[in-house]
C-alpha cells in the first residue's frame, strides 16, 4: 500500500532502477513492491525537483527528510494520551496478590468509557512492559565473585526413627563467570546450618573469590541498608577466616543477583525434578544424590557452545581463587558468665563446669566456644582454655587454678571423680555403674563425694558380693542412691532368691497333651 513507509534500502533501489531508465511496473516486479507503492514514490522524488542521481547523492537523513517532506504525521489517539500515565501504576498493581489484567481493564474503562478495548489495552501495557523491563549484559570477572541464595522451593526425607518428613532448605551458589554451580540441602536455614554449609561450598570450589553477594539474608545480613549494610559477627568471622568479604543486594531487587536466580531455576529443572519420586532416609543420603544431579549440570553444555560450566571453571577461573585456610572455619559462640565461688564458670549448652584462676571469683567473664574449645576472657584477656567437655554436670579443674589451700586439701585426700570410679571397679560392674549414676545426680559433682564415700564403707561392712548384688537391684529399678542401696543390704532383700518355675516330673501317671488330642 502506497501510505506504507519504506525504509531507504528500498527508496535507494527503487531510485537506481528509476536512474537506469526502468518502467514503474519493471520496478515494481524486480523489487517485489506493488505498483501502486512505487507510482506513490515516483511522485514525491518528482516533487522534490531533484533527479535520481542527486537523490542517490544524499545520505540516509537528508533522503529522509527530502522524500517525507511534505508528509504530515498521522494524528495520535487521544485515547493513548490518556493511557499512557496511567501505565506504570497499572504495571505495580500487577504485582499485588490478586490483580489481574481483566480487572485493570474495567477499573479503567469505569474511569475513562470510550478507552481501548481489552484486547489494546494488553497489548499497550506488554509494549510498557517490554520496555521498561529492559535488561543489562554484564561481563563477569573470573574470580571476583560468588552469589548465594536459598531456593524457594525445599527437598525432603524421611526420618528412620521417627517416620516424619523433614523438609529441607537449598542453598544455592554460584560463580557468575564459569557458571559453576554449588548445591547443598541443610538441616536447617540458621546460622548454625548456613556457615558450615558456604565453607563446604568453598571446599567444592576449590578457593574462595573476592566477595560473596548475598540478598538480605537475616542470617548474614544484620541491618540493611542500601549504601552500608552491617552483618552479623558470625558472617564476618567467617569472611575474615576464608579472606573475603560479603556484600548485600539491595532489598527487594533479585537483579543484583541475576546469576544465582537462574541458578535457582536450574536447580528446580536438573536436581529437584530427576528426584522428585525418590524417597530418602537421611540428609546425607538426600545430599549424595544432589551432588550427583549437580555434577551432571555443571558437566552438561552450554547451549549453542562447545564447552561446560566446569571446563570453564577449570580452565580460566580456578586458578585465580584465593587459597583455602589450612583449616575449616569453626563457629564460635560465646556467653556471658559469672565466676562462682568455686571458682568456675558454667556453659549453660553442655552445663559444664570448667576453672578459672581463683582471683576472679566474682567477676564477669565472657565465654568464647566451638566444638572442641573453650576460652574464657576478661576484659579481653584470655585467663583460661579448656578442651569442651560435653559431660553434663562434670568439672574441668586445673590444678593451678585452684587457692593453694585447696590444692593441699585435694592432694591430702585424692577426691575427684576419678578417684571414685577408679575405687569401684575394684568391687564391681554394678557397683561402678551406681557410683557413676550418683556423680552424676548431682548439679555439682562435688556435693556426691560424700554419697560415694558412703557407697564405699558399705563393702566393709557388707562384703563386695551382697554390695553388688544391692547395686544391680537398685540399677535395675532405676533408683540409684546411698539410702536405697543402703535399705536393701540392711532388710536384707539382697538375699531374697529368686523362685524358679518348678520342673513337672516324668511319671507314667502324668499325661501329657498327646493323650487329648482325640477329645473334641
Amino acid at each position: 500500500m502506497a501510505n506504507k513507509t519504506k525504509n531507504m534500502l528500498q527508496i535507494r533501489r527503487m531510485l537506481q532502477l528509476l536512474e537506469s531508465g526502468i518502467s514503474n511496473r519493471q520496478v515494481a516486479k524486480q523489487t517485489g513492491i506493488s505498483r501502486n507503492t512505487v507510482d506513490y514514490y515516483v511522485k514525491r522524488f518528482r516533487a522534490s525537483e531533484l533527479s535520481f542521481s542527486e537523490l542517490l547523492a544524499f545520505d540516509d537523513q537528508q533522503l529522509s527528510s527530502t522524500v517525507y517532506k511534505h508528509q504530515t504525521s498521522p494524528r495520535k489517539d487521544d485515547r493513548y494520551e490518556r493511557l499512557a500515565p496511567q501505565l506504570s501504576d497499572f504495571v505495580k498493581e500487577l504485582s499485588r496478590r490478586g490483580v489481574t489484567r481483566l480487572l485493570l481493564w474495567k477499573e479503567y474503562l469505569n474511569k475513562d468509557t470510550d478507552g481501548y478495548s481489552y484486547q489494546q489495552f494488553c497489548e499497550h501495557l506488554n509494549t510498557y512492559l517490554q520496555v521498561h523491563s529492559a535488561v543489562m549484559h554484564l561481563d563477569h570477572k573470573p574470580a571476583e565473585k560468588a552469589e548465594i541464595d536459598f531456593a524457594g522451593g525445599k527437598m525432603s526425607y524421611v526420618d528412620k526413627q521417627s517416620g516424619e518428613l523433614m523438609e529441607c532448605p537449598v542453598l544455592i551458589a554460584v560463580l557468575p563467570f564459569s557458571g559453576f554451580t554449588y548445591a547443598e540441602a541443610l538441616a536447617g536455614m540458621s546460622l548454625t546450618h548456613l556457615i558450615p554449609a558456604l565453607g563446604r561450598c568453598m571446599e567444592y570450589f576449590g578457593g574462595t573469590p573476592e566477595y560473596v553477594v548475598s540478598d538480605n539474608l537475616k542470617q548474614v545480613v544484620k541491618k540493611s541498608n542500601r549504601y552500608e549494610p552491617s552483618f552479623t559477627g558470625l558472617a564476618q568471622q567467617w569472611s575474615v577466616h576464608y579472606n573475603t568479604s560479603f556484600l548485600a543486594t539491595r532489598l527487594a531487587k533479585p537483579r543484583d543477583k541475576p546469576t544465582v536466580e537462574k541458578a535457582v531455576d536450574l536447580a528446580y529443572k536438573r536436581i529437584y525434578a530427576p528426584l522428585r519420586d525418590h524417597t530418602f532416609g537421611s540428609l546425607a543420603q538426600l545430599n549424595h544424590h544432589i551432588k550427583q544431579c549437580l555434577e551432571d549440570h555443571n558437566n552438561a553444555l552450554f547451549q549453542r557452545k562447545n564447552f561446560s560450566r566446569k571446563e570453564r571453571f577449570l580452565q580460566e577461573e580456578k586458578r585465580l581463587l584465593k587459597s583455602l585456610p589450612p583449616e575449616r572455619f569453626e563457629v564460635k559462640y560465646s556467653v556471658k558468665a559469672k565466676v562462682q565461688k568455686n571458682y568456675h564458670v558454667t556453659l549453660g549448652q553442655d552445663w559444664h563446669h570448667y576453672s578459672v584462676p581463683h582471683q576472679h571469683i566474682g567477676k564477669q567473664v565472657i565465654i568464647v566456644y566451638d566444638s572442641e574449645d573453650v576460652e574464657v576472657f576478661l576484659n579481653t584477656i584470655r585467663i583460661a582454655c579448656h578442651k569442651r567437655d560435653y559431660r553434663k554436670n562434670g568439672y574441668t579443674t586445673v590444678d593451678f587454678h585452684m587457692p593453694e589451700g585447696h590444692r593441699n586439701y585435694m592432694e591430702a585426700r585424692g577426691w575427684n571423680q576419678e578417684y571414685f570410679l577408679k575405687q569401684a571397679t575394684h568391687v564391681g560392674p554394678w557397683f561402678k555403674q551406681a557410683v557413676t549414676l550418683v556423680l552424676n545426680s548431682r548439679r555439682f559433682t562435688e556435693q556426691a563425694y560424700n554419697a560415694c564415700l558412703g557407697l564405699l564403707r558399705l563393702e566393709s561392712k557388707y562384703g563386695k558380693q551382697r554390695l553388688e548384688k544391692a547395686c544391680e537391684m537398685a540399677v535395675s529399678a532405676g533408683a540409684v542412691s546411698y539410702t536405697t542401696i543402703s535399705t536393701i543390704l540392711q532388710n536384707n532383700r539382697d538375699k531374697q532368691v529368686e523362685i524358679a518355675p518348678a520342673d513337672i516330673p516324668k511319671h507314667k501317671n502324668i499325661r501329657g497333651g498327646q493323650s487329648y488330642l482325640d477329645f473334641k
